[in-house]
C-alpha cells in the first residue's frame, strides 16, 4: 500500500480510520442512554405521575443528537505518512492537525482494549520528547496498526541516527 506524497505534488494521501470504530462509539451511546431513558422514564412515572415519565424521552434526543455527532466525528479523524513526518488530523468545530517528526519520535505503541479487541481495533500511540506533540490515532484494524507501528519504528530510527 502506498502511502504519502506521490510525485513531485506536496499533497498527502490522507487515510481514514475503519468503521469498527464508529459502530463501537455508536453501540457505547446506546448501552449508556437507553437505560438512563427508561430509568428516568420508570422513576418520574412512578413519583410524579405518568406525564413526566415523558421526560425519559430527552434522553433518547441525546442519543440522536449523539449519533450524529459521533458521525461526524469519526470521519473528521485521518492521517497521512509523508516523507519527513506523519500528520494526524481531526476534529469538526475545531480542527486538529497533529505533525510529528519521524525524527522525534521515542516511542511507537499499539493498544487494544477488551471492547476494541471485541471489535477488532486497535490505537497507536506516539510518544515524543516534548509532550505537546505526543498523538493517537484511535480505532484502526490491528494489522495496520502493526504495519504503521513497525513502519514509523523504522523510519524514527533511520531520521534520528544523525542526531
Amino acid at each position: 500500500m502506498e502511502t504519502g506524497t506521490t510525485g513531485g505534488t506536496s499533497r498527502p494521501e490522507w487515510v481514514g480510520l475503519p468503521g469498527g470504530l464508529l459502530t463501537l462509539r455508536r453501540l457505547l451511546l446506546v448501552i449508556w442512554t437507553v437505560p438512563l431513558a427508561a430509568g428516568t422514564a420508570l422513576l418520574l412515572g412512578l413519583t410524579a405521575g405518568p406525564l413526566w415519565a415523558a421526560a425519559g424521552a430527552l434522553w433518547l434526543g441525546g442519543l440522536a443528537w449523539g449519533w450524529v455527532l459521533l458521525g461526524r466525528n469519526w470521519r473528521s479523524w485521518r492521517y497521512a505518512e509523508r516523507a519527513d513526518d506523519l500528520l494526524i488530523s481531526r476534529g469538526v468545530l475545531w480542527r486538529a492537525q497533529t505533525v510529528v517528526p519521524y525524527g522525534r519520535m521515542q516511542l511507537v505503541e499499539v493498544t487494544s482494549g477488551p471492547l476494541e479487541r471485541r471489535f477488532g481495533l486497535a490505537s497507536v500511540r506516539l510518544h515524543t520528547a516534548a509532550a505537546a506533540t505526543d498523538a493517537k490515532i484511535p480505532g484502526l484494524v490491528p494489522a495496520e496498526a502493526e504495519r504503521l507501528r513497525d513502519r514509523l519504528t523504522e523510519l524514527g530510527e533511520a531520521r534520528s541516527a544523525g542526531l
